[in-house]
């Protein structure tokens, strides 16, 4: 199976996967793309590429779900600055900015795996160096006492 999916879409709005020779909903293509397959998808009768209008409808979908894709105030700025600027804006920041916020999500999160595993190791060699010994003792000692 290959990381490509090519679809095809029908005037009746139906969605073709060429792969499996089954049609697919969008809920089925976000699957697809969240385990790691890129989807390509040209309409049927006139080869163009609609991939990111596709796409485009799969966010909206979910954002319609959670009853939010974007504020308001963003949502108005983007109406009234028009295409140019939003095109733009898409084209040479926001897919990068995005790589790079989960880029360092990514580091930030496996650091702290390796804070928690530090931390793990530091309780296992107290307690292997002071057998009995609990660090908490003299704190609960604080509420033991009458």
């Amino acid at each position: 199976m290959s990381d490509k999916v090519r679809l095809k879409k029908y005037a009746n709005r139906r969605l073709y996967d060429l792969e499996r020779s089954v049609y697919v909903t969008l809920e089925d293509i976000s699957d697809m793309i969240r385990k790691g397959r890129e989807v390509t998808v040209t309409d049927a009768k006139t080869g163009e590429d609609v991939t990111a209008f596709i796409l485009t409808q799969i966010v909206l979908e979910e954002a319609r779900k959670n009853n939010i894709l974007l504020p308001a105030p963003l949502l108005h700025l983007m109406i009234r600055h028009g295409n140019p600027l939003l095109g733009e804006f898409f084209d040479k920041y926001l897919e990068q900015t995005l790589k790079n916020f989960l880029q360092y999500k990514s580091a930030a999160d496996a650091q702290f795996a390796e804070w928690l595993k530090m931390s793990a190791d530091f309780s296992e060699q107290t307690v292997r160096s002071m057998p009995g010994a609990n660090p908490f003792q003299s704190f609960f000692d604080l509420f033991g006492k009458q």
